[in-house]
């Protein structure tokens, strides 16, 4: 039988924690054809982009300019958030997850919107999300020019709320990003991340204050802080780094590694016949990962689908150009590091 708080084979899952990301690809497969059935022939991404992409200008030299887009939410971060008190880091948060999904095909932020939702209406936790907020924007180079905020009494607890951003960025077409020159032979480059970022909080929290029965204010020695402060690091932005090397055509595909991990995320940007091989030796996993991993006795495959392990973008790149963007990174202050290589084969990820 069963067991309520894990898997079949007694180590905990995310759909234990409440996220079936197996039910949620069933629910997308089948409203797919649904949403089709409201694309006109300027739409040209299919469902399941990182970003959309939307040509608004058929014709004439606007014709190469393409508009980018993407929704996201913090998602159950936010109960860190309420549980701590602190609310001037998940507005940024949710800028950089927006600003990384659509720089991922290339595309510079244009502006921002945010949608911001509560029972009843606290000033000061208003202005320190929007404080997030601005501070991200502004790391991005993004105008945030409005939003929404929506006083729901009775549909949300004392002192909680919810937050969505929308982004909107541009790209020509010469300098879009669609994994189209991906080819057998590249080198897969993985740079860090700075924790958990915006996903997998469901089965971190069910760990941490469940399974080892912690609060926010424990002092944990593996992770050298309280779980507060490590479950608030902030979602990095990677755009400043990366787009330097994208204008020069270095970088073939980038896979922003959210919910589905690497797993999920790497093959959004493969051709059908490209899959990558990642070798777990070649990055340490951070702390976090490892105590969830062990307390919650959670699979490895589980693990590479729920959380991104410590890599949060992935760059495909030609092997005859890994010394220089390397040695560029590097010179940032990064430390780059070669994960995997593209092989011949049907598009997924194999792990070694």
């Amino acid at each position: 039988m069963k067991d309520e708080k894990t898997g079949a084979d007694g180590g905990m899952t995310y759909a234990d924690a409440g996220v079936d990301i197996d039910a949620q690809d069933e629910a997308l497969a089948r409203i797919k054809g649904m949403v089709r059935g409201t694309f006109d022939s300027r739409v040209l991404t299919d469902i399941g982009a990182f970003g959309a992409l939307y040509q608004p200008f058929p014709e004439g030299p606007a014709a190469e300019r393409i508009l980018v887009s993407s929704a996201d939410g913090v998602g159950t971060k936010l109960k860190i958030a309420f549980l701590t008190g602190v609310h001037n880091t998940v507005g940024k948060d949710l800028v950089c997850h927006c600003v990384n999904d659509i720089f991922v095909q290339g595309a510079r932020p244009m502006f921002f919107m945010d949608y911001l939702a509560t029972g009843v209406l606290e000033p000061d936790t208003m202005v320190s999300v929007v404080q997030g907020l601005v501070e991200g924007c502004r790391e991005a180079r993004c105008a945030l020019i409005g939003g929404e905020t929506a006083e729901m009494p009775d549909f949300y607890g004392p002192g909680e709320y919810d937050l969505a951003g929308f982004i909107v960025g541009e790209v020509t077409r010469d300098r879009l990003l669609d994994g189209s020159a991906v080819r057998p032979g590249d080198v897969v480059l993985g740079l860090a991340s700075s924790g958990l970022h915006t996903n997998g909080y469901s089965l971190a929290r069910k760990v941490f204050f469940e399974v080892l029965g912690l609060t926010v204010e424990s002092h944990v020695e593996e992770l050298g802080c309280t779980v507060g402060e490590e479950l608030l690091k902030i979602h990095r932005q990677y755009r400043t780094l990366l787009e330097p090397l994208v204008d020069r055509g270095l970088v073939k595909g980038l896979a922003h590694i959210t919910g589905g991990g690497l797993t999920d995320n790497l093959p959004r940007v493969l051709p059908a016949d490209c899959r990558a091989v990642i070798d777990l030796s070649t990055w340490e996993v951070p702390p976090v990962f490892n105590v969830i991993q062990r307390a919650g006795r959670v699979k490895q495959a589980e693990m590479m689908r729920a959380f991104n392990m410590g890599i949060g973008m992935a760059a495909v790149i030609a092997a005859e150009d890994t010394d220089t963007v390397v040695g560029e990174l590097t010179g940032q202050g990064e430390t780059p590091l070669v994960i995997g290589r593209i092989e011949s084969g049907e598009r997924g990820v194999a792990y070694v």
